[in-house]
């Protein structure tokens, strides 16, 4: 069984907490039927993804 990581993130106060929890839910799902085990969920909240600095996960 290969090794997957789930990486979620939303970058502005318009998304909420939920589009974080659906993308770990679409990914998981994937990788159910994919036949991989995840092994680490890194989720970055209200970050912005035009930098590296800053960002926890």
């Amino acid at each position: 069984m290969d090794r997957a990581v789930i990486y979620a993130r939303y970058s502005s106060d318009n998304q909420r907490e939920e589009s974080i929890d659906a993308q770990v839910r679409a990914c998981r799902e994937y990788c159910k039927r994919k036949d991989y085990f995840v092994t680490h969920i890194y989720k970055d909240e209200a970050k912005s993804g035009t930098k590296l600095a800053g960002r926890d996960a």
